[in-house]
C-alpha cells in the first residue's frame, strides 16, 4: 500500500472532528452540515459497541490500515459531495488500489462507492429541500447534478416522492 499523509493514530472520528472544525459552509448549509457530522460522530462511536453486542467483526479480510484508508475515502466523499473525485483519484488520495477501495466500501458500508455517494447526496438534498429556501435546481446543482431531471429521478427512486413534493412538505416513503 502506498504511503499516505495520515497520522499514525488517525481515526475516522478525528477526521470527522477535523471536518467540523474546518466547516467550509455558512448559514443554513453550515447548520445542516454540522448536524450531519454530529450524527456521523455518533455512528462512529456506536459502531464498535453495537458490533461487539452482535458478536460481529469489522472485517476480517481487511487490515486495520486499509479500513482506516477506506474511512478516509468516505470522509473525502462526504466533504466533496458536489464534485467528488473519480474512483481512481480517490484510491490514489487514500493510498489503496481502486479494487481495494471498491471491495472495502462493500465490506464496510454494504454498498458501492457510487451507491454510497448517491445515497449521501440524496440525504443532503432532502435536508436542504426541507429546511432551506433553495429551489430544486439550486439543490440539484449543489449536489453535483447539472440536469435537474436526472436529480429528480434519483431523488424519487430513493424517497418515493419528487423533489417538488418534498419541497412542499410531503412525507417520504419512510414517513419523514
Amino acid at each position: 500500500m502506498a504511503d499516505i499523509n495520515l497520522p499514525k493514530n488517525y481515526s475516522p472520528i478525528q477526521g470527522v472532528a477535523q471536518q467540523i472544525v474546518s466547516c467550509p459552509h455558512k448559514g443554513v448549509t453550515k447548520q445542516i452540515y454540522l448536524q450531519g457530522k454530529i450524527q456521523e460522530l455518533m455512528a462512529l462511536q456506536l459502531a464498535p459497541i453495537l458490533a461487539e453486542q452482535d458478536g460481529l467483526q469489522s472485517s476480517p479480510r481487511l487490515k486495520p490500515q486499509t479500513i482506516t484508508c477506506i474511512h478516509y475515502a468516505k470522509d473525502i466523499l462526504l466533504s466533496r459531495l458536489e464534485n467528488p473525485p473519480s474512483i481512481l483519484e480517490l484510491a490514489q488520495l487514500v493510498g489503496v488500489s481502486d479494487r481495494t477501495l471498491r471491495y472495502g466500501f462493500r465490506e464496510l458500508f454494504g454498498t458501492t462507492v457510487f451507491g454510497y455517494l448517491t445515497n449521501k447526496r440524496m440525504e443532503r438534498a432532502e435536508q436542504l429541500l426541507r429546511s432551506s429556501h433553495l429551489s430544486i435546481a439550486e439543490v440539484a446543482n449543489l449536489m453535483g447534478y447539472s440536469q435537474p431531471g436526472n436529480f429528480a429521478a434519483v431523488f424519487k427512486r430513493k424517497f418515493g416522492i419528487t423533489p417538488g413534493e418534498c419541497l412542499s412538505g410531503k412525507k417520504n416513503k419512510f414517513g419523514a
